[in-house]
């Protein structure tokens, strides 16, 4: 199977750290650094070597990455996650970066999944009032 998008890159990086991700997530408390692989934002967003390698080139890579047997169901799970936890914000879960990062990322992930029942726009209603993240909208504005 052609990785055209280089997605392996993800499965890589989750792969000693997604179990701990997850129980962070389920804890309601980011205590590692995760948040670049397991809730890609837009590339250009961040100018870290991590956050440039972890970047998302556009909406046709968050699809691939949706539509990824291991990826997609992860992003999912993560999502899931989220929704369950009670009377937290995302700043009390990520910190005040992150919280922005997973914003960017629902922001993307809501765009490329499209459709009326979005789990990720569900997450930004949770926990961003619904507001998608300006910079990622302005940079897949641009984009076309």
């Amino acid at each position: 199977m052609s990785d055209y998008f280089d997605l392996e890159r993800f499965c890589q990086a989750q792969n000693d750290s997604y179990a701990q991700a997850l129980q962070e997530l389920r804890q309601g408390h980011k205590r590692n650094h995760w948040i670049w692989y397991v809730f890609p934002q837009l590339k250009g967003l961040g100018h870290s070597a991590t956050s440039q390698r972890y970047g998302v080139t556009g909406l046709k890579e968050a699809q691939a990455y949706l539509k990824h047997p291991q990826l997609g169901p992860r992003l999912r799970e993560c999502c899931q996650e989220l929704l369950h936890l009670q009377d937290l914000s995302a700043l009390e879960i990520f910190g005040s970066l992150d919280a922005i990062k997973v914003r960017s990322s629902m922001t993307l992930f809501a765009l490329a999944a499209g459709g009326t029942d979005n789990l990720f726009m569900r997450v930004l209603e949770k926990y961003y009032e619904g507001k998608q993240d300006p910079r990622t909208l302005e940079i897949l504005q641009n984009s076309d």
